[in-house]
């Protein structure tokens, strides 16, 4: 089966390593991925299920928290099943059309989710800093359309990335050291010209994510101004309580996001499996925490969750 999967006798097919250098080791790493995953899917799955049988809960605020789980779910689902096919069955091949298919959906809902959290911030927003009219300003409808946009803008700005490398030739040593098809892993693969390609990658994860946390940053120093004003203290910490989940949902994403970008950037002195575990980190953390955040932080959810669990 070894032998099988590291040779290459369809041209069009590329071999996905898993980790390099941890290979005797994938059974035990799959573990603990395995179980990050699961808890992911069931805690997401949970939110989805218990907003989408109470009416009580189809508010604006819930609806979004339905896409991150949406999102959730399709980040972590597009790397573990074929993830674990490695770890698990040696199965490391993988067509081009595939994996470009792979590269193109992870980091579309990437950035899906990011366009998600921005949307939060401003629900946050209209709630403290004008909530008479949060009702009319954020609706269901509203809503639901700025997740179109979100979703119109992560395909455009990321068809191009798989579009560009399915013109690109491909070295006859098609061996990717990683357990997905990322992006510049693939386009290190290419023996043409990848100069445009690692450019407009780059381009499009630090302009992409640095305008949405500008928004973020905007939207919560709109939210601290009003805050601040508040001549209560008790309704002060009420008002900054509502945005604790959000907050520490976005530092969870924002900071992987980050430090996974960095260190396979410019961190070359890094060993290699370091960075392969931190990018599947990135994929598996935020998925599995931000459902038990909602849940804790968020009582009207969190008694609705406690309801339908113990009628189970």
């Amino acid at each position: 089966m070894a032998a099988f999967n590291l040779t290459l006798p369809d041209p069009s097919t590329f071999i996905l390593m898993g980790i390099p250098g941890l290979e005797v080791a994938h059974i035990w790493i799959s573990i603990p991925f395995s179980i990050f995953y699961i808890i992911g899917l069931f805690g997401n799955f949970m939110l989805l299920f218990v907003v989408g049988k109470e009416q009580t809960l189809h508010k604006p605020m819930y609806l979004l928290i339905c896409m991150l789980a949406v999102t959730d779910i399709g980040t972590s689902t597009a790397v573990m099943p074929k993830e674990l096919c490695i770890f698990w069955f040696n199965f490391k091949g993988i067509t081009v059309g595939g994996c470009l298919t792979q590269m193109f959906f992870l980091h579309s809902i990437s950035i899906m989710e990011s366009a998600v959290l921005v949307t939060m911030a401003f629900d946050r927003y209209v709630a403290i800093c004008n909530p008479l009219r949060y009702a009319t300003i954020l609706t269901n409808a509203r809503v639901a359309q700025l997740g179109l946009v979100g979703l119109i803008r992560a395909v455009l700005l990321m068809l191009p990335l798989p579009l560009l490398l399915s013109r690109q030739p491909f070295c006859a040593n098609r061996i990717i050291p990683h357990t997905y098809c990322e992006h510049m892993a693939v386009a290190n693969m290419s023996c043409g010209d990848t100069t445009v390609n690692r450019i407009y990658g780059l381009v499009m994860a630090f302009v992409v994510i640095g305008v949405d946390l500008t928004l973020v940053a905007l939207s919560y120093s709109l939210i601290i101004r009003a805050v601040l004003r508040i001549s209560s203290k008790k309704s002060c910490l009420k008002a900054l309580n509502t945005c604790t989940a959000h907050i520490c949902v976005m530092m969870t994403s924002f900071t992987l996001f980050f430090f996974s970008i960095l260190t396979h950037r410019f961190g070359q002195s890094i060993t290699p499996y370091v960075h392969i575990i931190l990018a599947n980190l990135f994929f598996l953390i935020p998925p599995m925490i931000n459902p038990i955040i909602y849940g804790i932080k968020t009582k009207e959810l969190r008694d609705k969750v406690v309801k339908y669990t113990c009628r189970s």
